[in-house]
């Protein structure tokens, strides 16, 4: 496992305080955590801009158009 040192302002830091101390979860876990989030919205994000034109060709706009067609 590796370390990184992250710096952040003291707001952040202490809404991050009380959340560990509400939930019981050690700070650290609660940053991995929001990097994972972010990192798979980064890489969902980046799958719907390339099939977006072929969701388009389809006629699909919006994500009721997705979920019409599936159910």
């Amino acid at each position: 496992m590796s370390t990184i040192t992250l710096r952040i302002d003291d707001k952040l830091d202490a809404q991050l305080k009380r959340l560990s101390k509400r939930t019981g979860r050690p700070k650290s876990d609660l940053i991995r955590e929001a990097l994972r989030r972010q990192l798979a919205l980064t890489q969902f994000e980046k799958l719907r801009q390339t099939v977006a034109p072929f969701a388009e060709a389809k006629g699909w706009l919006t994500d009721e158009d997705v979920f019409r067609e599936l159910s």
